[in-house]
């Protein structure tokens, strides 16, 4: 079995050393040393993973994010590329492959895409199959804000309805699972896409607020 979430995280940490740590990303403001503090809290700091959703751990979670963020480049990526600690549950291959597939691989797309629109790299076809089967599973919850009706279509993937049709129609966005999967995280300017529907349609969709968040 081929351990994709260690692969995509091993191709981001030395994406993190070429272009070091003030980079920008996709996750603006953040430069490449709070998105890789970010990943480390992630990782090891389960108890503050609360902060991201409960106002009054916000402030723990973000002086943690800074202290993390200060520390020398190589020790953070290397926290980075050493993953989940020993007593993690995702240690285990099944449950790395489950929760950080998905975040490691967009978060890798928000430092190559900085800037960029479109694929900066080759995804290869067992990634492609295994984000594609993900976004079909988390496509209603992505998307559960959406302007108007959605349909995911990936050439030579299959096809998933990602939410019922609204007043302004329903758009057909085609493309790449990879490209369909960063639009779906609320990255719809940096994919590659093929959207099918009318201009005002098309537009609501990409202005929604698509994403976990």
């Amino acid at each position: 079995m081929t351990h994709l979430a260690e692969l995509e995280r091993a191709a981001l940490c030395d994406t993190l050393e070429a272009v070091g740590p003030d980079a920008p990303t996709l996750c603006d403001p953040w430069t490449t040393a709070q998105l890789a503090a970010h990943l480390v809290i992630r990782d090891r700091r389960p108890d503050l993973a609360a902060g991201v959703v409960v106002p009054a751990l916000a402030a723990r979670l973000e002086h943690a994010r800074r202290d993390y963020a200060a520390r020398p480049w190589p020790e953070l990526v290397g926290l980075v590329r050493s993953g989940p600690p020993i007593w993690s549950p995702a240690r285990l291959v099944p449950v790395n492959e489950a929760v950080n597939l998905v975040e490691v691989f967009v978060h890798h797309e928000d430092v190559l895409r900085a800037g960029a629109v479109g694929p900066q790299r080759v995804v290869s076809d067992e990634l492609q199959a295994a984000l594609w089967a993900r976004l079909r599973r988390l496509a209603r919850v992505l998307f559960r804000r959406a302007r108007t009706g959605v349909v995911l279509l990936a050439p030579d993937h299959g096809r998933c309805a990602a939410h019922g049709p609204t007043g302004l129609g329903t758009v057909i966005l085609q493309g790449a699972p990879s490209e369909l999967l960063l639009a779906a995280f609320g990255r719809p300017q940096a994919a590659a896409l093929e959207p099918q529907g009318s201009p005002a349609a098309v537009a609501a969709l990409l202005a929604s607020p698509l994403g976990l968040g």
